[in-house]
Parts: C-alpha cells; structure tokens; sequence
C-alpha cells in the first residue's frame, strides 16, 4: 500500500511527504533534486534519488517498496522558462511522464494522482473556469501538461489504469507547522518573490504588466494555500481508493486576487512598505485565472481550511524567516 511520491523533494511534494507521514501512510519519494531539497523530507521517509524517466529505477522502486498508487508532482514550471526553453519542458513534463506511465501500468500500479495546472486553460474567456472549458495553452508549460492529462486519458482507456487530475491555481503559503515551504532560490511566485523582497532578500519587487483589462490592471489569480491542496491530494486518493472512476478537478477557492492585492497582503503581513516596480508584461501570462470549485467539493467533499490571502501571506513570510535563518552562516 505504499505512495510513490515523485518530486517529494520539492515545494508541493514535501508537503504530501508531511501529511502523510502525519496520517501514518506508507510512502517512497523519487526525486532528482534539481527543485527540491532533501532537508524538506522527514528522516525516515525512503528517499531515492534519479528520474521518473528512468524505467529500470522506477521498475525496481514499485517492486522493492510495493507501491500501489503514485502521486506524480515532478516537472518544470516556469511559464516564462518555458517559453524560452520549450524542450526542456516537453521533456521533462511530458517525456518523462509518458515514461512513468508506462512503467507504473507494466508494474501493475493502477492509481495515478496527476499533478497539472491552471496554464492548460490559457487565456481563458469564462472566468470562473470550470473543468470543462475550452483547453487552450499559451505556453509550452501549459501545452506539456495538456500533453501529459492527454496521455492518461488514452492510457486508462487501453489499460485500466484510474486517475485523478488536479488543475492547480496559484499555490502559495507553507506548512503552519514551519516542517516545509517554498526553498527554491529563484522562485518565480508571486507570493514567495513578495515576501522575500519584505524581509529585504531582493531589493524590490517586480509587477509585470499593469494593463491587463482587470479591476487594477493587474493579473488576478486564484491563491490556494499549499496544504490545503495537498489535503485536496488526499481526498483524491481515497476517492480512488474507494473505487471512484478517473475524473479532473480544479485546485482553487473560486475567487481571484490581483498582483497588487497580494502586494498589500504582504505588507500587512510584514509590517514594511517594501519597493515595488512596474516592468512591461511577460509571455505566457493570461489577465485572469479563477476556479470554479463545484466539482472538487461535491465529489471529494474538500474542505478547504486556509482560504484567507493574509493567512497565506502569514505563513509564507514566516516560513521565508526561517528559511533565511536556516542560509545564514553560524
């Protein structure tokens, strides 16, 4: 009954690792380290380190751990990186998880919990998204994830393999308990840029475009507190588990924030009045990204518990204080 965790070293992944650990579940984490950390997973968490690409690793991880169900967080995921190095990310988000499919059906693993995005919707003009709008990506990231939901479709229809998809929104906060949090040192998001400039790590924060056709000219997102995604994980699993068909659902709360909105979270937060400097807009970024969340909480009764952008901003800037406790040489 073990959980292969792919990226478990990582922001998202390290969360599940925690919960869990927490729920006393069994669980192996594969993990190439290039995003993650292994200071991020508990001591006696397995840890193997290599590629989902890597057929033989992965054959004999499933073999050797007895693993029944994978939760496959790893790939790339910059939207503007991924404009400028799209193979990368066809690479490793859709290579890769064409090649750990095709493992986890030739080792018998028959449920799959699939880590995708918001991007796959791209510039979307309903707003709430719901899960059946129109999938059009405007970036390689968004494409290389509609690649990979494609092939878990086509792969459950040949093989019997069931599934859960989950669309994230716009992760952000870190674990109340401060075990976990965003460690990635060029970190692209928004929240953890924000805060990092409020402790003084960067000089200023950069807002990207603020003619978008939103109330503040700014783009808006929907931010949802990590672990409230990874409880959406959980449920998915036991959905699975209780022998739920294979579906796809949103990872949001259904209601957006602008670039700027978070900005004055932050300082609430924080306390300081940190620089902020308007740059033209980046490729790849739609104005405006909300969930419509009716699906995830009929079906997987979620209840989300941290859906307040001043608690994830709370957790986030005190997880980024420890996290430059950690760096600072004794």
């Amino acid at each position: 009954m073990t959980i292969l965790i792919t990226g478990g070293a990582g922001y998202i992944g390290s969360h599940m690792v925690h919960d869990f650990v927490d729920a006393g579940e069994p669980v192996v984490v594969l993990d190439n380290l290039s995003n993650g950390f292994r200071f991020l997973i508990p001591a006696p968490v397995p840890f193997v380190s290599g590629s989902t690409g890597d057929q033989t690793l992965v054959s004999d991880v499933i073999a050797r751990h007895g693993v029944t169900a994978i939760i496959h967080f790893a790939a790339s995921a910059v939207v503007p990186e991924s404009v400028a190095e799209p193979l990368k990310y066809y690479g490793n988000n859709t290579v890769n998880t064409c090649a750990l499919l095709y493992t986890a059906i030739k080792s018998g693993v028959q449920q799959f919990i699939f880590s995708s995005t918001a991007a796959v919707y791209g510039a979307a003009e309903e707003n709430p998204i719901r899960e059946n709008s129109p999938t059009i990506p405007v970036s390689p990231y968004g494409t290389s994830k509609l690649m990979s939901e494609m092939m878990l479709h086509d792969t459950a229809k040949a093989y019997g393999l069931r599934f859960v998809i989950l669309r994230y929104f716009n992760v952000a906060g870190a674990d109340p308990r401060m075990r976990t949090g965003q460690a990635t040192p060029a970190a692209t998001h928004l929240i953890k840029v924000a805060c990092e400039a409020a402790t003084g790590k960067r000089p200023k924060l950069e807002v990207f475009g603020t003619d978008y056709p939103t109330p503040d000219g700014t783009c808006v997102r929907d931010y949802i507190h990590v672990s409230d995604l990874v409880q959406a994980h959980s449920s998915a699993l036991a959905y699975l588990r209780s022998g739920g068909a294979s579906a796809t659902f949103n990872c949001g709360y259904g209601r957006g924030a602008s670039v700027f909105e978070v900005v004055d979270a932050v300082r609430r937060a924080s306390g300081r009045d940190f620089p902020v400097e308007v740059s033209p807009r980046r490729p790849g970024d739609p104005p405006s990204l909300v969930a419509n969340v009716d699906r995830i909480r009929a079906t997987l009764h979620w209840r989300p518990q941290f859906q307040n952008l001043d608690t994830i901003a709370a957790h986030a800037l005190a997880w980024e204080k420890q996290l430059a406790a950690r760096r600072k040489p004794s």
